[in-house]
């Protein structure tokens, strides 16, 4: 054996029965550690790199590995299996095993069939609180692109067909050899599809799909929030030359309402009560998001602010049981607009109230009155 080159199963760090699996395996791990573009500037790499890849071309080969273990590297001197080992059309099959594991790019193998998916689409709809309170089934109009019947997805004129790409043999893609690295890009000639049209469908041209409106049906389950989104699969765009449609998605919003906030399951509402029910306590009506009416008992000296709670009168919540709360807030309202009668009476409430009818001013004027009477006995 030369003593010029290292023995090749020592250059793969396996042993010399060591199956196709393990040298395969072996030669991936060394070629990524030592690829150039992964230690650039490095002429050690590119040394060691050539030697790994020399290593393998041998030995992944049956009949050169048989002459390897009874020759050495004898059996490739004096042009011996075609002029050595070296880096020939066998480097770009070796590099191209690996191409996918070095860059972590898919390399697309066996011919192209020309199909492609559709694009996914988007329909905005805004619907009512009450309807997502409720749930409900909306019809939608969109212009989609639907499979072309003329042709009935291919691209081709009625009594044609797609041709395979003579450029790439239908793969789709084309290979091309720089140095001592092949390169993989899409084909020029048919932009990937791997087909041809020479008689493009005219109702289509050649696209295999048409514009068209389309009716479709949207349930709506009750308990949408604002933002939710709903998926209609395969009713998006058209598949290119019959390929498989997109999926269609409804992003929903909800309008603004003119009594109630929501706040997840919770709703909320503000309503104004007269300083005489306020004061004396009293009862109202209010509506609910069920078209129903419910009464709130508001207790005598209650104030702006005050929330009641009425239990299981908010929202459901999505794909669950659960109903969320209602929370009523009371506004009190000055009275405005007053007669002289209604201001005489006021002002006669006024002369005979005490600090027991309004103890919160009472107390916030206090407070004060001791602010600056401390900073008037400051130094």
């Amino acid at each position: 054996m030369s003593t010029t080159k290292r023995c090749y199963y020592e250059t793969l760090e396996v042993e010399r029965n060591a199956d196709d699996s393990t040298l395969k395996s072996a030669f991936r791990k060394l070629a990524m550690k030592w690829h150039p573009d992964r230690n650039p500037g490095d002429p050690q790499c590119e040394m060691k790199f050539k030697e790994i890849n020399e290593a393998y071309e041998v030995l992944k080969d049956g009949d050169k590995r048989a002459a390897y273990d009874r020759y050495g590297h004898a059996a490739f001197e004096q042009g011996g299996f075609g002029g050595g080992a070296g880096f020939g059309a066998g480097f770009a099959s070796s590099f191209s095993d690996i191409f996918e594991d070095l860059f972590g790019m898919a390399s697309q193998r066996g011919r192209g069939t020309g199909r492609e998916r559709g694009a996914d689409l988007r329909y905005n709809m805004e619907i009512t609180l009450e309807d997502a309170f409720k749930g409900k089934t909306a019809q939608i109009e969109i212009p989609v692109s639907v499979t072309c019947e003329a042709c009935s997805g291919t691209g081709a004129k009625a009594g044609t067909k797609p041709k395979t790409c003579s450029t790439c043999g239908g793969a789709g893609r084309v290979r091309q050899a720089q140095g001592f690295f092949t390169l993989e890009r899409t084909c020029p000639t048919c932009q990937g599809r791997g087909q041809t049209i020479e008689d493009p469908c005219p109702s289509c041209s050649g696209s295999g799909r048409v514009i068209k409106e389309r009716t479709l049906s949207v349930n709506i389950p009750q308990g949408v929030e604002d933002g939710t989104r709903i998926r209609l699969a395969g009713e998006g765009e058209a598949g290119l030359r019959g390929g498989p449609p997109g999926d269609l998605y409804i992003f929903l919003s909800l309008a603004n309402h003119e009594i109630f906030q929501r706040d997840g399951a919770d709703l909320h509402c503000r309503v104004p009560i007269s300083m005489v029910t306020a004061a004396l306590g009293g009862e109202f009506e209010v509506p609910t998001i069920d078209r129903g009416k419910t009464k709130v008992k508001v207790p005598s000296g209650t104030q702006t602010g005050r929330r009641f709670r009425i239990a299981a009168k908010g929202m459901p919540v999505l794909r669950s049981r659960q109903v969320g709360d209602m929370y009523v807030q009371v506004v009190v309202e000055t009275p405005q607009n007053l007669t002289k009668k209604q201001q005489e009476l006021l002002a006669e409430f006024e002369k005979l109230s005490s600090g027991e009818t309004q103890p919160e001013a009472v107390g916030f004027f206090s407070k004060v009155k001791e602010f600056f009477g401390s900073r008037a006995s400051a130094p």
